[in-house]
């Protein structure tokens, strides 16, 4: 008898560490660095499959090159960016502590808001350099509105000053939000030990 009520003991106590939150965090944030790595490349798809270059002239297409390259860029530097916060997923938390989740999901926020905010500031930033120089900024609004950007990546030349300031509030308010969630699973942890 005693075996059936002890059966799924060691499960528990798998749960109980927080091994559980974290390796489906793992995987997520490979995955996001594997999302970023075949980004460029549905971009460029979109751009073909849409007759894009058809539509341009010379100087228009060397643009539209520039700026998916100014997306490979981006790209990489997220790959990077989420490559790196993967391995520190695993050392958030301690077997011992009683809040494991939260540090978790505040790791994840602060993540996100440094890739968004990074792809903001940089995509938003040279994409209105270029859209000025090279492209009319409707194609390139509509560039990226037709992979699911917005309109914010194609402000034309106000993105030059107003994208990096966009992804500096973003990466600030995850950063804020994040901190906060952390420092309360944080004094939870080391006030139970006291």
């Amino acid at each position: 008898m005693n075996k059936f009520l002890t059966f799924f003991n060691p499960v528990f106590a798998y749960i109980d560490t927080g091994k559980i939150f974290r390796k489906p965090f793992v995987w997520l944030y490979g995955l996001m660095a594997l999302f970023n790595a075949l980004l460029p490349f549905i971009i460029l798809y979109g751009i073909i499959d849409r007759s894009l270059f058809s539509y341009l002239d010379g100087g228009q297409i060397f643009g539209v090159i520039l700026l998916w390259l100014v997306i490979v860029a981006a790209a990489w530097f997220s790959v990077l960016l989420w490559w790196n916060r993967l391995s520190k997923v695993s050392s958030l938390t301690r077997d011992n502590d009683d809040f494991v989740a939260t540090p978790v999901i505040a790791h994840l926020l602060q993540t996100f808001g440094e890739w968004l905010g990074g792809y903001v500031a940089i995509v938003g930033c040279l994409s209105g350099l270029l859209s000025t120089i090279f492209i009319d900024g409707e194609i390139v609004a509509a560039l990226y509105n037709s992979v699911g950007g917005g309109s914010l990546l194609g402000l034309g030349a106000a993105g030059i000053i107003v994208a990096p300031i966009y992804g500096f509030f973003i990466l600030i308010g995850f950063r804020y939000v994040a901190e906060l969630t952390r420092a309360l699973a944080s004094i939870a942890n080391n006030t139970k030990k006291s």
